[in-house]
């Protein structure tokens, strides 16, 4: 996927997305040995720092969204995360993992034909992601199984702490899903992007001011794609709408 006759990530894109990578490994494995910096400087670091870093990892891998086959490819991921979590190098396996749900949420989007269906789904999660965090599967994983969830979730490691800050896997998965579909429907690549992460940062920053174990965070997720492109969404039904009335209105003059 990176190298060929027609490569789909240029050398520029794919050495910046490997130090990336690396360097989100290398704080992984680095973090629990500094000092601690305090809750606030906790929450900025997550927010402002390590959280645009791992989602600029997606954006970086977005050209991979047009490849065939990326569904063995994601599962090949996972196995290897598996792998690195067995060896106990946890840096790795953060990021290995987060790469898999990214080329999972890309390969996921070749079941959407229509824009319309993505903007329907972003429309339902939020309901059924909240429901899940407060009442749901996701609460029983969280509160009942915490080692499960800190195994299947992406970590953002606290300096000088054990404990991390954590976006489930469907958080991942969706980021992917949005950004991969804004590239491909011609909507703002780099607006959702930026829209999506601002909002899960927000999302956590949220968790801190009002004290709570945790907050959904696919709401964000649907909701900075919606936002990002709301002008543009709104633009094209009223041409889906003008081209269908047209179509009608032919018929009709046809069958008359």
């Amino acid at each position: 996927m990176v190298g060929g006759a027609t490569p789909l990530l240029s050398a520029r894109r794919a050495g910046a997305l490997l130090v990336l990578v690396v360097g989100l490994a290398a704080w992984d494995e680095a973090a629990g040995s500094l000092p601690r910096v305090g809750e606030n400087w906790d929450v900025a670091l997550v927010s402002l720092v390590l959280m645009p870093a791992t989602f600029a990892v997606v954006l970086l891998a977005l050209p991979l969204a047009h490849a065939r086959g990326l569904l063995p490819v994601a599962i090949a991921f996972g196995a290897a995360a598996a792998a690195l979590d067995a060896a106990g190098l946890d840096g790795a396996f953060n990021v290995v993992k987060l790469l898999a749900l990214a080329l999972f949420g890309f390969w996921f989007l070749w079941l959407f034909y229509e824009l319309w269906w993505i903007v329907l789904v972003a429309g339902i999660i939020p309901v059924v992601d909240s429901l899940s965090v407060w009442r749901g599967p996701t609460k029983v994983v969280v509160e009942e199984q915490p080692g499960l969830f800190e195994r299947i979730s992406i970590a953002f490691r606290l300096p000088g702490e054990d404990r991390s800050a954590n976006l489930g896997p469907p958080d991942i998965v969706f980021f992917a899903l949005f950004l991969a579909a804004a590239e491909r429907f011609g909507l703002r690549v780099g607006w959702t992007w930026l829209a999506m992460t601002a909002l899960v940062a927000a999302t956590l920053i949220a968790t801190v001011v009002f004290d709570v174990d945790g907050l959904p965070a696919l709401p964000a997720v649907a909701l900075g794609f919606l936002a990002a492109n709301a002008d543009l969404l709104w633009s094209r039904w009223r041409e889906r709408g003008s081209a269908e009335g047209g179509s009608e209105a032919q018929e009709t003059a046809g069958s008359g």
